[in-house]
């Protein structure tokens, strides 16, 4: 069946009937007169052959047909609306305030050099960030957008995937001078953990088929990336530490790598953002930035 553009507007009416709960209300939101409404849902009616609403004097309620017809008829409402909204974004310069979150040490080391960049290009969005290796509830905070690892919990937040870090088992000369360099993952049970809270308490290495699960235990713990990565230079135990963080320190000899010749899981590092700033320009002009700046210094 061809679909005009008079029916198109029927089906815009008819969500609108739907969500407003009665045709006055809707012919109110929309701008037309109750009679041009219940014009526009009879007509509907008559070319679709089945009846879309239960009439009385004082109520109406969609039939078994039009609940299922409203789903269609809401997802051409939103869209023709964000259409409407992105090409209004395109009309302007970014502007006004993004408020930002991020764990401190990713924080320190990729994002902020990547928002100086940012900045540079776009002056006159305003930059509010926070850095907390806690997890920050950005709705009640009204953050625009975490930067956040993977698992993310199910929020009902949206998030767009950033980028992969690498990781890497690390410890200082003088630990291993001291309790000796593993060779295999079986050995990693003996040895002492910089624990990080924030990640799980186990480690999974892989090398072609073979998988080996280590429980890493340790005196010291910290919620603090940075702070895991300073108390395993300082000689206390192992860490598992992002490769962007750690290879300076081995080019400098403060630390060493371990077990090079196994896989670990990457990093998954998203961007977690409110369901309704999901049509922001500035947002997603920052989004599509960190990607391609994260693709570039990878």
């Amino acid at each position: 069946m061809n679909i005009s553009f008079e029916q198109l507007k029927s089906m815009v009416v008819f969500a609108q009937v739907i969500e407003q709960g009665t045709l006055s209300g809707a012919a109110k939101h929309i701008g037309l007169s109750r009679a041009v409404v219940s014009y526009h849902i009879k007509k509907l009616e008559a070319q679709l052959g089945i009846k879309l609403l239960n009439r009385s004097t004082r109520t109406i309620s969609a039939t078994e047909a039009g609940l299922e017809y409203y789903q269609y008829c809401r997802v051409i409402a939103e869209q023709a609306s964000a259409a409407n909204r992105q090409i209004e974004n395109l009309k302007h310069e970014p502007v006004g305030l993004l408020k930002i979150t991020c764990p401190v040490n990713v924080g320190l080391q990729t994002i902020v050099p990547a928002l100086n960049e940012f900045r540079t290009i776009y002056p006159k969005i305003e930059l509010d960030v926070m850095l907390t290796d806690e997890v920050v509830n950005i709705i009640k905070e009204g953050i625009d957008l975490a930067i956040r690892g993977a698992p993310l919990a199910d929020s009902g937040l949206q998030a767009a995937k950033l980028s992969t870090l690498s990781t890497c088992l690390c410890g200082s000369p003088a630990y291993f001078e001291k309790f000796g360099f593993p060779k295999h993952p079986t050995e990693l049970n003996k040895h002492q953990w910089v624990l990080y809270k924030l990640t799980a308490g186990s480690l999974e290495l892989t090398k072609g088929s073979r998988s080996f699960s280590i429980e890493m235990k340790g005196t010291i713990s910290t919620n603090n990336a940075a702070a895991r990565t300073a108390f395993v230079e300082g000689g206390h135990g192992l860490g598992r530490i992002p490769v962007y963080d750690a290879k300076p320190r081995i080019k400098a000899g403060q630390l060493l790598s371990v077990l090079d010749d196994y896989d670990m899981r990457d990093i998954h590092v998203y961007g977690v953002f409110p369901p309704g700033n999901a049509e922001s320009k500035k947002l997603r002009l920052l989004i599509d930035f960190l990607k391609a700046y994260f693709l570039k210094n990878q």
